[in-house]
């Protein structure tokens, strides 16, 4: 979905925001300090979350992922080889986001892996 059908989607939520979230919101970025409703009307939902705990108390952190087509190469034929090759889809972490109490504590975003 895109930020607009997921605002209509969570128009409560979204109706409650601070107009200066609702900013960072429309333009699909996040920022620390938002809520949950902030960041998954900004990005959707997460692929994963993960939960840990440590001195400073337990945390969820949202695990994004993104896709690519990867180029494979190959040797084929048996009598004459010659190089073949195959685009295979590959998922990678692209952005994780530490929650702490329910609000963003820190969050970055990963490069796609080079082919």
């Amino acid at each position: 979905g895109t930020v607009e059908s997921r605002k209509k989607e969570h128009a409560a939520a979204y109706a409650a925001l601070t107009p200066e979230i609702k900013t960072l919101v429309d333009q699909g970025r996040i920022a620390v300090g938002m809520t949950a409703d902030a960041v998954e009307i900004a990005w959707g939902s997460p692929a994963q979350i993960l939960q840990s705990g440590g001195k400073n108390g337990v945390f969820t952190t949202w695990v994004y992922r993104g896709s690519f087509l990867q180029d494979t190469r190959y040797w084929a034929g048996r009598r004459y080889p010659y190089l073949a090759h195959d685009y295979e889809p590959r998922t990678y972490v692209s952005a994780e986001i530490v929650f702490a109490n329910g609000v963003v504590q820190s969050w970055r975003t990963l490069p796609q892996p080079a082919n």
